[in-house]
């Protein structure tokens, strides 16, 4: 009844049909997922998960390890892109410790999630056992009750950790039965050599795989803490019909496991970009998703969420405050 309700109002606003475009989507969704054809978007927040991966450690990065220690302390102090982005649009910012190697003092304002000191190389072996995989899943439940709890009812979700695309990439072969050319990028920036021993650890890694195509087994041995903690939040945001922004590739891994788990997840998340890394615009086309900004994006952080949640704030701003043909005495299509 409510999606019927949204339509007949949507429609009735002082603008040809269809007009407004993805706008009259999103309107349409939020009021969806928030059941009301009156939708407030409040308390929006952001949760950048970082953590640490042990692939990273075999050449797979143009970057080394302790950039995501580093990047967590800039995150922390202001001066990442996502803390620009965030500060402009009146999103709270939360920096979550997934995993990552390294002690931070225990009075930043950082959100304690960590596993461990950075998963296993999956190249042999798997990345975290069954038990971590879980806690990582029970942990990215708990951050996202938490941040409900102070009213949030629209969350987006980023990430830092040399070498998660990796990880991405291997995921999103197995799960969606592509080739790993496909799937994998350059990720922080490799030249052509580097993207080549890229392609041949990854493959090889799959190659010494012996487990299911289960999406448990999946993420315990070729996942990350901070993508696992994310799929966690994610089903976590979708049970509590939240709004969920989905960012670039890694967030979008993520969200593939996590609709694994929860086929009913598609309905409640707004896919915010394409990433410019080579993977993500097959995979955002295996999940029949259209993206709303494409700006060559390919920072992660959550940038692409922060970027477009004004137009999600647009959405729900017409579909509340646009007259209808019938308060503005316009007459309507003949």
């Amino acid at each position: 009844m409510i999606t019927e309700d949204l339509k007949i109002l949507i429609d009735n606003k002082t603008k040809p049909p269809g007009s407004l475009g993805m706008l009259e989507e999103l309107a349409l969704q939020i009021g969806e997922i928030l059941g009301t054809t009156s939708p407030e978007l409040i308390q929006p927040h952001l949760v950048v998960f970082a953590a640490d991966h042990g692939i990273a450690n075999e050449g797979v990065s143009a970057f080394p390890q302790e950039v995501t220690r580093q990047m967590v302390l800039n995150f922390l102090n202001g001066g990442a892109a996502i803390n620009v982005f965030c500060r402009q649009h009146d999103i709270h910012l939360q920096v979550v410790d997934a995993g990552v190697n390294y002690d931070f003092e225990p009075d930043l304002p950082l959100g304690d999630a960590k596993i461990a000191k950075g998963t296993a190389s999956f190249l042999h072996g798997p990345a975290m056992t069954a038990a971590q995989m879980e806690r990582c899943l029970t942990k990215g439940e708990a951050v996202v009750a938490e941040i409900e709890a102070k009213g949030c009812n629209v969350i987006g979700f980023g990430e830092m950790g040399i070498g998660n695309t990796s990880s991405a990439a291997v995921l999103m072969s197995l799960l969606c039965n592509l080739p790993m050319a496909d799937c994998i990028g350059r990720g922080t920036g490799l030249n052509d050599q580097q993207l080549l021993r890229k392609q041949e650890i990854l493959e090889q890694a799959v190659a010494n795989y012996s487990g299911s195509r289960a999406v448990s087994e999946l993420m315990t041995h070729f996942g990350g803490f901070e993508l696992v903690e994310m799929t966690g939040a994610m089903l976590a945001a979708g049970k509590r019909n939240m709004v969920i922004l989905v960012d670039g590739f890694i967030a979008t891994a993520a969200f593939l496991c996590a609709l694994q788990l929860d086929p009913q997840l598609k309905s409640k998340a707004v896919f915010c970009h394409e990433s410019e890394e080579k993977g993500h615009r097959l995979l955002l086309t295996h999940l029949k998703a259209k993206p709303l900004l494409g700006l060559g994006l390919r920072l992660g952080e959550g940038t692409g969420c922060a970027l477009a949640y004004p137009l999600l704030k647009s959405s729900v701003n017409f579909l509340n405050e646009m007259a209808s043909f019938q308060s503005a005495e316009v007459s309507g299509k003949s």
